[in-house]
């Protein structure tokens, strides 16, 4: 896939194998995180997601995740995977290149929402749109399907007010943080500091996310952008820690 950041920007600190990166997550105090999958034509999910499983039977303090992909059979393997353990999905509608309201998905969605299973979701339309990125597509999904558990990844950038819209009409819907706020995100998709009490009011829908391994900068200083925020020390607890221990029974 092309890099869709602009030229000169970017770049990853953390190129290591898989032990050293689930390594460093135990050093810099991570309890739990994801193994996130991302499949881009049909046929990939289902192996991607037996991949995922071995790997989270290897790692304990990796949640179980699974994925999905607009496909023929795509709620049996959803189901399959929901039965084996999984505790979080990923969507990315970006590089998946699909409609998250596409029908063929209709039952999956339906399926995770009974479950009450969390879909973190790339639906943005940062660092580059494509032709299903955006809230209108996860307005519709929303509309069919109220109680699915989304996970609105890196805010919604660069659409951050229209989807803390969503999580305001929404009661399951959720956000993290993925990269917002940091030196390297404020330079190219700025959150509107208008924006910022309506955050503060989501206190406990915001979880953090990182993008780890693949960082533009230290992991640290994902840390410190939601501190200089200065929305309390409540808060950030919450979207740190609590938020996240609470979904998923951490």
């Amino acid at each position: 896939m092309r890099n869709p950041l602009p030229s000169g920007r970017g770049g990853f600190n953390y190129r290591k194998e898989g032990a050293e990166r689930t390594s460093l997550l135990r050093e810099f105090g991570v309890r739990a995180f994801t193994a996130m999958l991302y499949p881009h034509k049909p046929g990939m999910a289902r192996w991607l997601n037996g991949w995922a499983a071995d790997f989270a039977r290897r790692t304990p303090d990796c949640l179980h995740t699974a994925t999905l992909y607009p496909e023929p059979g795509v709620e049996t393997y959803v189901r399959e995977a929901v039965e084996s353990g999984a505790r979080v999905f990923k969507a990315h509608v970006q590089v998946g290149a699909y409609d998250p309201a596409d029908e063929l998905l209709q039952q999956a969605w339906e399926l995770l929402a009974e479950a009450g299973i969390p879909v973190v979701i790339h639906c943005g339309s940062g660092p580059a749109a494509g032709k299903h990125t955006g809230p209108e597509p996860i307005a519709q999904v929303l509309a069919r399907h109220p109680r699915l558990r989304l996970i609105v990844a890196h805010l919604g950038m660069p659409e951050y007010e229209e989807f803390l819209g969503l999580a305001e009409r929404y009661g399951e819907v959720r956000l993290d943080t993925t990269m917002a706020f940091t030196d390297f995100t404020e330079g190219l998709m700025p959150f509107p500091r208008r924006a910022l009490p309506r955050l503060a009011g989501l206190g406990d829908r915001i979880l953090l996310g990182s993008d780890f391994p693949n960082l533009p900068y230290p992991y640290l200083h994902q840390l410190h952008a939601l501190e200089r925020l200065a929305l309390g020390e409540e808060w950030l607890r919450a979207v740190c820690h609590d938020n996240a221990a609470d979904l998923f029974g951490l």
